[in-house]
């Protein structure tokens, strides 16, 4: 019988796939128009960064820079090797075919060479995928893995899935596989990124990682669902395609700094506000999401499917605050549980 993952096709996906579609082209434009190898450098260095830094590496985006630039480096021999490990594989990537079951042994071993004995083979013990001390899921028995792993690259090769849709599953069903015994999650994101490089070449560049590392509980919140699902990986696939847009999104928010901001409806001045062209994609969202509406800040997470009240408070609702985009409907008590947000009138 032919493999076939378990997965739940939802509208909230096809409206992603669509979203990530208009994205995908805007980003295109701007790099062939003008492309930056500094931007491209800069989300490199975030991909690596970001994926050790899910794995518990201890280096800052500056040591990992360090480091590749063959400077001395204050840190964990261990954590410095990952990073050289982790630059390797990521360079060499473009050579690899993302249906090719030795190319990937070959990627495992650039990224693990030197951290654990058995780097670019499959694991010969059990092992689970942890989340700290706790147990998220126990992987396909090591006797199994070589078998399952070559069934799901046949199915990789030949699904007639979106390649959005068929790289989260293979993300979701790699780690439920989890064939190594070390490298599972770093290795998994990396070969997702080869599946997405190898459907549009502008995924060669950017820095999916980085926002998976800042929602790294809702990461493994997403595994944990799937798996306590029977394995359906559809809440897996949702959170990780929301992960693809905002990228995409920020990464058009940052080519879009270098351009002046568009002018307002000359024949009807009063018919748009002004927005400044350097903001940060997030706060882009949450005008987009706010309207011209009044909405409390419940209402607006509930838009911008947003779960960590923090990352929210922090990176959406403040700065529009401070850059005065949006203001309170109630500003003489900030913490009313009545309070509501609308755009600034100035």
């Amino acid at each position: 019988m032919a493999y076939t993952p378990l997965f739940t096709l939802t509208n909230r996906m096809m409206s992603s796939i669509v979203e990530i579609g208009q994205l995908v082209g805007q980003v295109s434009a701007f790099d062939k128009l003008s492309p930056s190898p500094q931007l491209r450098r800069i989300s490199r260095l975030k991909s690596i960064h970001s994926s050790l830094a899910i794995e518990a590496n201890t280096l800052t985006i500056d040591q990992v820079t360090a480091v590749l630039h063959g400077k001395r480096v204050l840190a964990p021999p261990k954590d410095i090797h990952e990073v050289q490990n982790a630059y390797e594989a990521y360079e060499t990537l473009s050579q690899m075919d993302p249906y090719s079951l030795s190319d990937l042994l070959r990627s495992h071993k650039f990224m693990m060479s030197g951290l654990i004995r058995d780097a670019g083979c499959f694991r010969s013990g059990n092992v689970g995928v942890f989340d700290g001390e706790r147990l998220i899921h126990a992987g396909t028995p090591a006797r199994y893995v070589p078998e399952v792993m070559q069934d799901l690259f046949d199915w990789i090769k030949h699904t007639d899935l979106h390649p959005l849709i068929a790289s989260c599953v293979f993300h979701y069903e790699f780690e439920f596989i989890h064939p190594f015994s070390d490298g599972n999650g770093r290795t998994g994101r990396l070969w997702h990124s080869l599946l997405l490089q190898n459907w549009q070449k502008v995924f060669a560049w950017l820095p999916i990682e980085s926002l998976v590392a800042q929602h790294q509980q809702e990461y493994y919140k997403a595994l944990g669902d799937a798996g306590s699902s029977g394995g359906d990986s559809a809440a897996f696939v949702e959170f990780m395609l929301d992960m693809i847009e905002k990228t995409l999104a920020e990464t058009f928010s940052a080519q879009e700094e270098t351009v002046d901001a568009t002018p307002q409806d000359t024949e009807n001045p009063a018919s748009t506000q002004q927005v400044p062209s350097k903001l940060s994609w997030q706060v882009r969202a949450l005008l987009d999401a706010l309207g011209s509406e009044e909405c409390s800040a419940q209402d607006l997470r509930d838009r911008l499917k947003l779960t960590d009240r923090n990352n929210f408070n922090n990176e959406y609702l403040k700065p529009a605050l401070e850059a005065k985009l949006i203001e309170r409907t109630i500003p003489e008590k900030p913490n009313s549980p009545k309070q509501r947000y609308k755009r600034s009138d100035h």
